[in-house]
Parts: C-alpha cells; sequence; structure tokens
C-alpha cells in the first residue's frame, strides 16, 4: 500500500478540487510538496464533508452516515502542525484489531507514534483507496468531539466498506464510509491507525 510521490499527491487534489475546499492556491499547493520521506501523506484543512464524498472504491463515491451531520467538529486531539502538513510512518492498526480506541491510544502512544487524526486518514484513502479492504479497515481516535462541559463525546470516527444495509441504501453496498464506533467498542474488522510523525510542509 505505497503512496504516490507528494508532487502526485499535490496533482491529485488539485483535481479534485481539494484545495478550494482547503481555501489554498493550487499553485501553493504543488510548491508544499516538496521532498519527503517516502510513503509520506500531504494533509490538508479541507472539512472532512468535503473529503468524503471525493473518495472512491471502484464506482462508489464516499459518504458520511446520516447521524454524523457534526463530522467537521471533530478535531484532533492531539498536536498536530499548521496545514497543510506532512505524515509519515502510517499504519492500518491491523494488531489492534478487536481492542477499543480507549485500551489501544494509550499503548500506541507509549511506542512513541501519534493516533491518526480524521483528515489525515480521509487524505490516505484518498490517495490510496486500497488502504480500505473488507475486514480490514480502521479507527481515527485522533479526532473526537468536545462537548461544551469538556468532555469528549464517545463517537470515534472511522472508515470502512459500507454493507449497503439500513440507512446506507443498497446503492451505496461497497462504498467507502465515513462513520464512527464507540470509544470503549471492539471491532473485529476496524485497526486503531496510528503514525511515526508529522512536520510541516
Amino acid at each position: 500500500m505505497a503512496l504516490p510521490s507528494l508532487s502526485d499527491q499535490a496533482e491529485r487534489l488539485v483535481r479534485l478540487g481539494v484545495h478550494d475546499l482547503a481555501g489554498i492556491p493550487a499553485a501553493g499547493l504543488h510548491e508544499l510538496a516538496a521532498p519527503a520521506p517516502p510513503d509520506s501523506l500531504l494533509v490538508t484543512p479541507a472539512p472532512a464533508s468535503g473529503l468524503a464524498p471525493l473518495l472512491r472504491l471502484g464506482d462508489k463515491a464516499g459518504f458520511v452516515v446520516e447521524d454524523m451531520t457534526d463530522v467537521d467538529a471533530f478535531a484532533p486531539t492531539v498536536e498536530v502542525p499548521p496545514t497543510p502538513y506532512v505524515v509519515a510512518g502510517l499504519d492500518r492498526g491491523d494488531a489492534f484489531a478487536n481492542r477499543t480506541p480507549e485500551e489501544s491510544v494509550p499503548e500506541i502512544v507509549a511506542a512513541g507514534r501519534s493516533p491518526l487524526t480524521l483528515a489525515e486518514g480521509l487524505h490516505w484513502v484518498l490517495q490510496d483507496p486500497d488502504v480500505l479492504e473488507r475486514n480490514a479497515c480502521f479507527m481515527t481516535p485522533g479526532s473526537r468531539l468536545r462537548r461544551s462541559n469538556g468532555t469528549y463525546d464517545a463517537r470515534t470516527p472511522a472508515l470502512w466498506i459500507s454493507n449497503g444495509t439500513g440507512r446506507d441504501g443498497r446503492e451505496r453496498q461497497h462504498a467507502p464510509k465515513l462513520g464512527w464506533c464507540w470509544w470503549g467498542n471492539r471491532h473485529t474488522w476496524l485497526g486503531i491507525a496510528s503514525c511515526e510523525r508529522r512536520t510541516h510542509a
């Protein structure tokens, strides 16, 4: 699951109009695609609600689940550089499948890594759709929704492949799906994604 070069990533983002969503001139995004370690990921400030429909698996477009209308309010709980920035050392977190985010995040941090944010997960799937595999998808516990009282909402953003059931609709079967799972729940088919480092582009 190798990523394209940063220059190719920038070209794809511009072609899809992500630079407009992010409020970055196309030329500026190309300039930011400077040399970086192999398999680095370029991340922009484009909103999740705008990025999700740009995801593709075959001819199926991505979507946000109906009960996550507040998806753009899910913000990083980890320190990230000013956007755009570059992420290296991506890991889908397969080793944490059937583990809760609550259990896994402390282990990820103790290992010197950082839980992946929702924006990073969306840009990853945008650049490398094959990272989503049936029964091997991932949560992005580096983004959460903080309530007005300062506590966190228990939903954890996740990216997986729709089965086309329920409110998803049969026409969305096999489409990339931005949804959520509970912070304290386990799922055999969802890893806990993380990265090694982030640097300003």
